[in-house]
């Protein structure tokens, strides 16, 4: 699934992540994280939204995720919400929930 527009979701307050997801150029799935646990957690962060995004069926698309201590179930939900912005859909994705 092709994202339509540039979309954003979450904050950049502690224990949140921000992410923003706009087309890739080169295809695949880009993220480029920022977090000051990347060194510890940055394999995990990538996992849960790379297989956030796979749900959606998104393949092609950049992603920018500055993180500020945020748990595996923010992740995954600021990513949904990403997701559905960029996809312009107004009902939730249930199956993705």
């Amino acid at each position: 699934m092709e994202i339509k527009k540039i979309a954003m979701a979450g904050t950049l307050e502690s224990s949140d992540i921000q992410i923003t997801l706009s087309p890739a150029e080169n295809g695949g799935i880009q993220i480029d994280l920022d977090s000051a646990v990347a060194s510890q957690f940055g394999n995990q962060i990538k996992k849960v939204i790379t297989e956030t995004l796979k749900k959606f069926q998104i393949d092609n698309v950049k992603v920018n995720a500055v993180d500020k201590g945020a748990l595996d179930c923010v992740i995954k939900a600021r990513t949904i919400t990403a997701a559905q912005r960029a996809l312009q859909q107004d009902e939730p994705a249930w199956e993705v929930l």
